[in-house]
């Protein structure tokens, strides 16, 4: 599960706590630095490209979807609520959206108090508006559903993995009615649960699910671990088939504690405007802090058969004016 972002509290109150958090900034400037108040604080990221402009949306706000824009993926303004609690039919727990333009429409795939729901609008800026119920109350009725994506086969047909609960956090994987929005119920099957020894330190967690494919291999990437540890990491599986069998990746995670962060997970892969592949993820605030989570964007490549990050730096979004 994702939780929501309190207000952030100090971690050091007393004169002896503050004296000893400066210590740790002479000591450690580059990990201290890392806990800017202007950065854009967002969890489960996604990037929408759309017309030379990046559109980002995640979880944060209590109260729905927030979006961001940017021209340089540096930069970016706050747009406000993409998609507000009025209208849908939850009022908590809004997470994980992920935005998609097809026709003269925008989709929003997002998770509403545990249950998957899609949203629809006339701009990637909304107002998105929730259309019908419960994405899998008929395949599903009332079983916890967190984590949407969307991918297309060979054949143009939408597949929207996602995450349930089945001995643990699992990834599964519906095929979709030509309006993006109506699960085949005879389509359902899962995907992948957790195996890998790096997955089980705690709890039993894979989710966050981006699937794309690159030279006839699909790519299932995913999350493993509670998003609340600091081993909170990315993975990958592979697979010829949409429907699997999907095969993990030995040389998993491709990102974990990287370049001075933790909790590093929960992202979605996009390309930039110059074509170059991109992973937008979140870290905890700090060492310390899980609460307000940080967006940050590095770069991805395929080298061979393998997905790669490169953790050597990647871009702190700054909110602007």
């Amino acid at each position: 599960m994702k939780g929501l972002s309190p207000t952030n509290k100090p971690i050091f109150s007393s004169r002896r706590g503050w004296a000893f958090c400066l210590l740790l900034w002479c000591m450690a400037m580059p990990i201290c630095a890392q806990n800017d108040p202007t950065q854009v604080m967002l969890a489960d990221p996604y990037i929408l490209v759309e017309d030379g402009t990046y559109y980002a949306y995640g979880t944060h706000s209590a109260d729905g979807i927030e979006c961001y824009t940017s021209h340089d993926l540096r930069n970016w303004t706050f747009r406000g609520l993409a998609l507000h609690k009025d209208n849908t039919t939850e009022s908590r727990w809004f997470w994980a959206p992920e935005v998609y333009h097809f026709g003269k429409k925008y989709y929003m795939y997002y998770s509403g108090n545990e249950h998957l729901y899609v949203a629809v609008a006339d701009s990637p800026l909304g107002p998105f508006r929730q259309h019908g119920g419960r994405m899998m109350a008929n395949t599903l009725g009332d079983q916890f559903c967190i984590d949407s994506s969307i991918c297309f086969d060979d054949e143009g047909s939408p597949w929207m993995f996602f995450v349930r609960n089945d001995d643990g956090n699992c990834i599964w994987q519906v095929k979709l009615e030509s309006d993006y929005m109506t699960p085949i119920p005879s389509t359902l099957q899962k995907c992948i649960a957790v195996s890998a020894e790096w997955e089980d330190i705690w709890p039993r967690v894979n989710e966050g699910p981006n699937v794309v494919k690159h030279r006839g291999m699909y790519y299932l990437t995913y999350s493993a671990n509670s998003y609340e540890s600091p081993d909170y990491a990315v993975g990958y599986a592979t697979s010829r088939s949409i429907t699997g069998p999907w095969v993990k990746y030995e040389g998993n995670p491709i990102l974990r504690r990287a370049g001075g962060l933790v909790g590093t997970g929960h992202h979605s892969l996009f390309k930039d405007r110059k074509g170059r592949l991109r992973i937008v993820f979140h870290s905890h605030f700090s060492t310390q802090q899980i609460h307000n989570r940080r967006m940050f964007i590095g770069s991805a490549k395929f080298r061979g058969k393998r997905l790669q990050i490169n953790d050597k730096s990647f871009i702190r979004p700054a909110l602007v004016e």
